[in-house]
This record gives C-alpha cells, structure tokens and sequence, in this order.
C-alpha cells in the first residue's frame, strides 16, 4: 500500500471524510471554537501578562515624576537636573495645574492634573496618541483614554470650573501615559493661563534611572533630586513602582478567570475529538475488516482514521485562528484603555502555540480509538459489522418497559446503553457545557456585585463640601501644590442641610493621613459621623462602624499588621494617639489596602469635610443640589449632584469575555449530542423504519430520539452544576487573592436555588437542541427507505 496522500489509503481518507459529512462537520466546527476560543483567552493572558511593564518600556515611562516650585527652581536649574549621576534620561520641565472640570450637563469630574506640552513624544514619556491629534492652540487639550467612554471623546467639551465665565476646553484627542504622568494635556501657555492662587503653577520634570527597580532606589534617586536645587522647591515626586503595583494587582485578577476557560476549552475538545472518531470506529467495523482483508496493514488503519480527524481539524484550527483574533481585537483593545497599555495586537507566537497545540491533542485523541481499529482482527470485524453486542442494553429495555410512559419514549430511554463509551462521551460534552455555563452566571454575578460593592460613598446622590478651617486636625489633605478646598463651618453646613426639603438622609466624611503602628509611613484614613450604613463598605467579616473607639480595615492591612478582628492598633492624628478596636474587615482594595475606617468622634480634632446626602423619593439631585449650593457657598461650602456610578471598564471586559467563551463551549457541548445522535440514529434506521411499519408516527420518532438524550441532559446538569459551583468557589477567591484582598458573601454568594434549578435544566437543553436535527430527519425518513438499509 502506498504512502499516504495517494494511492489506496489516500482514496480511504478521502472517502471517509466526504461520506461522514456530520463528523467532518462537528469535528471541524469543534476545533474552530476551541482554537478560538484559546486564542482570546491566549491573547488576553499575554495582554494581561505585566501589561504595565510592556507599556511602560516602550513608552519609556518616568521612573520618578516630580513637581517643582517655578519660584525657587529656575528652567534652567532644572534642566541640569537631567545632567544627575545616575538620571539616564529626562523631559520637561512643563507647567502643570489642577483642574476642576465640569461637563455640559453640570456633572462635576474629579480633580485632574493637567499639564502643558507641545509634543506628545519624547525621551521619557513618550505618549501613545490613541486618536484624534494633539492640542495645538488655546481651548484645546488631549484627555488620558482611561477617562474615555461614550461622551468622552474627540469634540467633547467642558468648563474648567463651574464659574460662569469659566473657559471651554474642547477634546481633540486621547492618549496613554503609561507612568500616569497627567490627567489631561494642553498647551503650555493654556496650562499658564489656567492657573489661579487656589492651583497655582508648578513645573513638572520626568526622571529615568540606570537604578530604580526597588523603593530603596527610588528614594535615594529623590534626595539627589532635592540636593540638586534650592532647599524646598521639590514640592513632591510619585514613584513608577506604586502605578505599576496597582496596575499589576488588576492584571493579575483576570489570570485563573482566563485558565479556568482555557482548560475547559481543551477539555472539551479532546472528549468531542475522541468521541468522533471513536463513533467513526464503532460504525465502521465491517469496513475496517474489509480493508484488512484486501491488503491493508493494522498501522496504515490506523492512519487512514487518523488523518480522517486531523483533515477537517486542520480547517477547524485554520478558521478558529482567523475567527479568534477577529473576537479579540475588541476585547484587547478594551484592554489597552483598561491597562493603560499601547498597541495591544495578538501575539505573533500565540497563532503559533495554539494551532500546534490544537493539532497535537487532537492528534493524540483521535490515536487511542484508532487503535482499536488497528487491533481488530478481520473476520472479527467483517463478522461484526455495525450491530452492537447481543445483549448489551437489554436490562436497560426491560427495565425501561415498566415505567407508565409512551413505548417511544420507553424506547429511547433505553437506548444509550447499547453504546456505553459514546453515552458516556455525550454525557461528558453535556457535563461539561454545563459547567461552563453554571461558572459563567456566577462569575458574571460576581463581578458585577465586586462593581456594585466599590467606592459606596459614591452612591449618594448629593455631595455638600465643606472643608474645615485651616490648622485643625483631619483637615483636606490637598495635594502638594494643589488647590485649597473649601473651608466653611461643618456645624453650618450640617444645619443647612437639615433645613432644606427633600433631605431624606446624610452622613458626614473626612480624610487625612495618619500613622499606624507597625507600618512605616502614612496610611489613609476616613472618618464618618452620623449614620454613614449607606456609604459602609462590602464586609468580609466581622460589622460596619457603630461608634467610637472602633476601626474597619481590608485584608491587606490585616496581613501587613499581622491582626485580626479584635485585635487594637494605635492610630495617630497630629499629636492625637488613640487605640482603636478592629470589629470588621471590608472589601476594600484603595490605596493599596493600606487605609483604615472610623467614626469621627474617636479624634476630637477631626471635623467632616464633605457630607454625602440621599434625597427623598420623587427629588431631583440636580434641583436639590441647585437650591442647597444657594446656602453652602455663602458659607464657603460647594454643592454638587452625583451621577450614577459606572461599572468598571475590566469588570465589562470580563463579562463579556465570560459569555463569550461561554457560548462557545456551549456550542461544541451541543455539537457532541448532535454527532452521537447521528451515529445512533443512523445505526438504528432499519429499527425506525420497522417501528414506522408498525405505525409510529414521525411525532413518536422525534419523541423516541429527544428520549433517548433526555437522560443524558438530566445526568449532565446534575454533575455539571455542583461541578460549575464548585469552579466558582474556588477560582473567585484566587482572583481575589491575586488582587490582594478577600471577597465578602456578598460577591461569592450570588448563587440562588431556581437559578441552580434552572441551570440544571441547561443540560437537557443542550442534549436536546444537539439532537434537534437527527431527530428531524428520522422523523422525515420514508418507512421504505429507512427497510431498506442495513
């Protein structure tokens, strides 16, 4: 016999992929979803993969960005700077404010950090433009594409404050900064002209070192920064090692999310593959006896059945390539804004490794029933043929036969264990579909109850600022060189806000750095006065703030203090020490999860700075603020209405991605039924076709097939629901993990019975749809034909 590809056994390779169209067809279409599915889980975890660092080495990011006093540091002193030993790069200085921009709408953003520059490229920090262009003239400016979003893009417009006479800035572009080294872009004589006494200008410089990979580095690059200009005119600098630690710590959440898809994927792929070519064995005994008979060796069969798989696998892989990086250029690109990273494409060497891989198992799938065939003896086989052993399945008939149903359903009950290793292939793909779905619904759940459970305090509706007097504890903690906040009378503020209609609740709020014992350095404090439940934060354990004396902290400062709830830590605030009691641990991932929560009456020097309120039903935020601001500012104060919060970008990101790749391995689940129930339905065709003699109607032959499945669903959810529940619990809390923090119930008990139920009831829903077509057609099979095939 000739080689294969010509001769004999290419004829035999040929024949049995062009006369078993469905198995051609499944095992293409199997492959296609599992390569593509690969790819974007592939392409996402090299996105994903130290997105920070990627982006960060090709944008050449500041290791150290640091503000200088203009007043005390001339262009020209700081300019030397970059002539430092050990500075191997540097950019600037360029003048740099903070804005407090207001939307066309009224809606107020955070403070942003806007500098001038007249280029986006340089030697450090050197900007990835993402669209539109950069500004050229007054009343244009470039916003980071992490503010990007439906509104915000090329052509949107905002005030710079909420006074009247404010001046219009017009986006008219986006762009990435990977270091994070501003908010928002223009000019530099807009940056001049923007200033105020409240945000007056500091002049920003961009450092690279030859030594800045530890913080021991880092500070000691910034002491050779302050020695080099006139004592206090480093106003502050912000290391590349904080931005890259928050960015890594989101990078690293998405990883066992991605796993967990992957090796579902290849799972289910190696069951599909096996299972086909296994069926393909099982029908074709007679054939395979037939070509030993005439010359064909047991190696060259195994071949022959072999290239039967690795044929429409290698259309299958080819497509699933093309169609995987179709589907993640839109998530890669969501990533690029999410991670801050530029250019994100698909790897070249991961449309290598996928498709190798693919061919490879598939490979190694279709072997093991292939060599079956390569075993069986020729009068065996010719003797054989395509029936089932004698009395394999009879007890399940019998035992079938007893129960008060229909003899077609009876029937088809019966009939999966006449094959037990294809029943249990089927039974595996059903499984598995459900295990997928079952993690899909509770790990979107998941995040998008991690979504609802940040920053609560942004749920009210109204925000009244207040500040307090300068030189008082807990004070604004306004940034070095940054704007002064205002400084009316809390107690008026508060009044104001008892007194105006449509008040249904409020809460007070204040922040300021203190010192912790057992952590060098500051840690961020937040303290609450009166009922501040509807700003309280998700709990892991223990409660929210009752009273004084108390403190609520997140894992990451129960792990750096080595505490637990019940423990005390000594807080100071300026030269107030207290000892405060921990009662909970809250789903807190800010400011590192270095940051401790308590009421405001454990400092007797700590005042509100702002008060979150929550209006009555039926009030306007936008009125309601509109009519207490008329009192407020008079005081000094300022009012503003909250708009709704969004979700995160990533938590989107990952939804999409879950129902994405849930779908497709739900679709290679139903391709499974639906290549083992052609094999079964064409094996018995001349059982149909006495059965249509005897009368059974085409209704009783579709009930007689989706009967013979029914089972297989039912048995599939069974085991792929507690299987599916049992992945989410132990892939969310490493997610978790991996972002430095626990999970509260809230976020890992999303579960709810009928939901379960009806997850359950998935299974038989893939059984059945993969059935949907063989059914049909042995409905519609004349009585005389189906007679006349053996």
């Amino acid at each position: 016999m000739s080689r294969f590809g010509t001769g004999a056994l290419g004829r035999v390779v040929r024949s049995g992929v062009g006369r078993r169209r469905v198995q051609t067809v499944v095992i293409a279409v199997a492959v296609m979803m599992a390569v593509a599915s690969a790819v974007v889980a592939g392409s996402l975890m090299v996105a994903t993969n130290a997105p920070f660092d990627h982006a960060f080495a090709k944008q050449h990011g500041a290791h150290i960005t640091a503000q200088f006093d203009p007043a005390k540091a001339s262009t020209a002193q700081l300019k030397d700077t970059g002539q430092l030993d050990g500075v191997t790069a540097s950019a600037g200085p360029f003048p740099s404010t903070i804005i407090h921009p207001t939307g066309p709408g009224g809606g107020h953003f955070p403070a942003l950090t806007l500098v001038g520059r007249s280029d986006p490229h340089g030697d450090v920090d050197d900007l990835d433009l993402k669209s539109g262009r950069w500004a050229a003239k007054p009343g244009e400016v470039v916003v980071s594409a992490s503010f990007a979003g439906p509104d915000i893009k090329p052509g949107f417009t905002m005030q710079t404050s909420d006074a009247v006479d404010s001046p219009t800035l017009t986006v008219v572009g986006l762009a990435v900064s990977a270091g994070k080294s501003a908010d928002v872009w223009a000019t530099p004589g807009q940056v001049r002209a923007l200033a105020s006494e409240d945000s007056p200008v500091t002049s920003q410089m961009l450092y690279r070192f030859d030594s800045a990979g530890t913080k021991e580095q880092i500070t000691a690059n910034r002491k050779k920064l302050a020695a080099a200009v006139p004592a206090d005119a480093l106003l502050g600098t912000e290391s590349w090692l904080d931005t890259k630690r928050a960015a890594d710590q989101g990078a690293a959440a998405t990883i066992p999310f991605l796993i967990a898809f992957g090796v579902l994927g290849i799972v289910m792929s190696v069951i599909i593959v096996g299972s086909v070519v296994s069926g393909a064995v099982g029908t074709s005994l007679r054939r395979i006896g037939i070509l030993k008979a005439i010359g064909f060796t047991p190696r060259e069969v195994i071949r022959a059945y072999v290239a039967q798989a690795l044929i429409p696998a290698g259309v299958g892989i080819a497509l699933g390539v093309v169609l995987g990086n179709l589907l993640a250029v839109p998530l890669l690109e969501d990533t690029e804004s999410v991670y801050g990273t530029a250019s994100l494409s698909v790897a070249w060497w991961v449309d290598l490794v996928v498709p190798a891989a693919a061919l490879l198992i598939v490979g190694i799938a279709a072997l093991a029933p292939a060599l079956r065939a390569g075993r069986l003896r020729t009068v065996e086989a010719i003797a054989v043929g395509r029936a089932p052993r004698t009395g394999r399945g009879q007890w399940a008939h019998r035992a079938a036969g007893r129960l008060p149903l229909p003899r077609a359903v009876t029937y088809g009950l019966a009939s999966p264990f006449a094959h037990p290793v294809r029943t249990t292939a089927m039974l595996l793909a059903v499984a598995f579909g459900t295990v997928a779905a079952t993690f899909a619904v509770g790990l979107t759940s998941s995040l998008n109850a991690v979504g609802k459970a940040q920053d609560p305090e942004d749920r009210a509706a109204v925000t009244a600022i207040s500040g307090v007097p300068s030189g008082e504890g807990g004070g604004p903690r306004a940034g070095e060189g940054g704007p002064k906040l205002p400084s009316a009378d809390p107690a008026k503020v508060r009044a104001a806000i008892e007194a105006q209609p449509g008040t249904a609740s409020y809460y007070g709020m204040s922040q300021a750095d203190v010192t912790v014992a057992g952590i060098s350095g500051s840690v961020e404090a937040t303290f609450y006065q009166g009922d501040s439940r509807p700003g309280s934060y998700e709990m892991i354990s223990g409660h929210w703030i009752t009273g004084a004396g108390q403190v609520v902290v997140p894992t990451r400062f129960l792990e750096r203090t080595g505490t637990k709830i019940g423990d005390t830590v000594r807080v100071t605030l300026g030269k107030d020490t207290q000892t405060l009691r921990i009662i909970g641990e809250a789903f807190d991932g800010s400011n590192d999860g270095l940051s401790v929560r308590a009421d405001i009456a454990s400092f007797a020097a700590a005042q509100p700075q702002v008060f979150q309120i929550e209006v009555e039903p039926g009030v306007s935020p936008a009125e309601y603020a509109q009519k207490l601001a008329a009192v407020v500012k008079p005081l000094g104060g300022d009012v503003m209405a909250n708009s709704p919060s969004e979700q995160e970008n990533m938590i989107l990101i990952l939804n999409a991605m879950a129902v994405l790749l849930t779908l497709m391995l739900v679709s290679v689940a139903g391709l499974g039924v639906l290549n083992s129930v052609v094999l079964d339905t064409r094996e018995r065709v001349h059982d149909l076709g006495v059965c249509k003699a005897l009368g059974m109607s085409p209704r009783q032959t579709m009930s007689l097939v989706f009967a013979s499945v029914a089972g297989i669903g039912l048995f599939g959810g069974l085991i792929g629901v507690p299987a599916g529940f049992a992945l989410h619990g132990f892939v969310l809390p490493v997610m978790g993990h991996a972002a430095g923090t626990d999970l509260p119930p809230s976020v890992l008990e999303v579960y709810e019975t009928p939901q379960l139920v009806l997850l359950g009831l998935a299974g038989i829903a893939i059984a059945l749809l993969g059935a949907l077509l063989p059914a049909g057609w042995a409905a519609r099979t004349r009585t005389a034909t189906a007679l006349r095939t053996e």
